[in-house]
């Protein structure tokens, strides 16, 4: 289950900064992405994210156009 975060007490937000969400993957992938996140100096949770960007993006070439924070460019 998805939880929203950042909402709570501040005034109403149209979207929040980020969701968390609960993933099962793999032993063998969960080593990789330990190992993968070791050589790039950043959390396995950026490497997640920033592999889920890509697919998206991949799936869906029109959404590429939006940066990060999911405002569009340009």
């Amino acid at each position: 289950m998805a939880q929203q975060k950042g909402g709570r007490g501040r005034g109403a937000r149209k979207e929040p900064r980020s969701i968390r969400a609960s993933v099962s993957l793999q032993p063998e992938t969960y080593r990789t992405l330990e190992a993968l996140a070791r050589q790039k100096r950043v959390s396995t949770a950026w490497v997640l994210r920033d592999a889920a960007e890509k697919y998206i993006a991949g799936q869906w070439p029109l959404l590429a156009t939006r940066d990060a924070s999911g405002e569009g460019q340009g």
